[in-house]
């Protein structure tokens, strides 16, 4: 038969609410140091192992937070993870992930299961540019917020980068440097994010007197594969640009594969850019490879684990706000605070070591 918390109590000559107090010390009264030792003495030796479901069900809280990422095969997202993970572990929380698949259904489908879950708030990094789902679930009284991203149809509290500021300071760079001829590269224009960098970029040529190039404006996705197809386009056209901006590091990634190639570096021993246009990048991200990629002038670097602990910081707020009380009647099912918190993170701008890329011509 199961050891229960009473003879953990009684063994260590102790109350049954300071067991619970040593055994779940989150929202709870400190506990004397030997007490606490004595307590977890006591446990080890009876076997005792607290039933957390019960326990959860008693209190209505889980003590977890779940999270959606759009795809867990991304550096920047991992980052994030970290941010949170570490927030939540200081709170007494413990995260659980889950990815869309870069889908909304698939997002619906976690989001319903993590909710059926009973977790106690999500953080969500949105698959789409529609959050109406996303708001129907906070109206039941979810705490939500959302991460990196912002969408339409919620009106949800978000906790993003500063990307048009960061994507104008990041082209301002290339304009001092003597380059008139910039390319934009990349970005799902639903994306709020790729909405904002673009942004950014317009606003820096606008400023510097400079007419956009229609064709320069090479939109078309966030991977890998989109950063190699769009290059390709822009370099072999016949008014090419000298400097290219990418929407994110995977573009970026994409980006650098089709410059090597067209030197010819790996397939016929070439150096790097030999037969290439001399043309440099500026990448929204920062990696830790990032000073390897030859063509790499500047990156717009963005907190990433900065971003997931203020993330962390603002759902367990909100998870305390619900406690508290401070929803209207479950009728209505809105928030009481008259308007959501969107907080935007810096982005420092930081010129690379690369070599090929500060040769080439400004």
């Amino acid at each position: 038969m199961g050891k229960t918390i009473r003879d953990v109590a009684d063994a260590a000559g102790v109350s049954t609410a300071t067991v619970s107090r040593v055994m779940a010390p989150e929202n709870s009264r400190p506990v004397a140091n030997k007490t606490r030792l004595r307590v977890m003495a006591a446990a080890e030796k009876l076997g005792y192992r607290m039933n957390h479901a019960a326990r959860s069900l008693k209190r209505r809280s889980t003590m977890t937070v779940a999270v959606v990422f759009p795809e867990l095969a991304n550096d920047f997202y991992m980052d994030v993870a970290e941010g949170i993970e570490r927030e939540l572990n200081d709170r007494g929380y413990t995260m659980l992930m889950a990815s869309s698949l870069n889908s909304i259904e698939e997002e619906k489908k976690r989001i319903s299961m993590l909710a059926d879950r009973m977790v106690d708030g999500m953080l969500i990094i949105p698959a789409g540019s529609r959050g109406d789902h996303l708001q129907a679930l906070a109206n039941r009284g979810m705490p939500m917020v959302l991460v990196d991203r912002l969408v339409e149809g919620a009106g949800l509290d978000a906790v993003t980068s500063d990307n048009e500021e960061g994507t104008f300071l990041l082209t301002k760079a290339l304009l001092a440097d003597g380059f008139k001829r910039i390319a934009f590269v990349g970005g799902e224009i639903t994306l709020s994010a790729a909405r904002e960098r673009l942004s950014g970029f317009a606003r820096a040529l606008a400023d510097a007197g400079i007419r956009q190039e229609p064709s320069w404006i090479c939109l078309g996705g966030m991977e890998v594969e989109d950063g190699y197809r769009l290059t390709r386009t822009l370099l072999e056209s016949q008014n090419p640009p000298e400097a290219m901006v990418a929407v994110n590091l995977l573009v970026h990634l994409g980006m650098e594969r089709r410059l090597l190639d067209m030197s010819g570096f790996g397939s016929r021993g070439g150096a790097f850019y030999g037969a290439a246009p001399r043309v440099v990048i500026a990448g929204f991200d920062e990696a830790r490879y990032t000073p390897f990629l030859p063509a790499c002038r500047y990156t717009a670097s963005q907190d990433a684990v900065g971003m997931g602990r203020r993330a962390g910081q603002r759902i367990i707020e909100k998870i305390q706000e619900k406690k508290a009380g401070r929803f209207e009647s479950e009728f209505s099912g809105k928030w009481t605070r008259a308007a959501r918190q969107i907080i935007r993170l810096p982005v420092t701008i930081s010129r690379s070591e690369s070599g090929a890329a500060n040769k080439a011509a400004s």
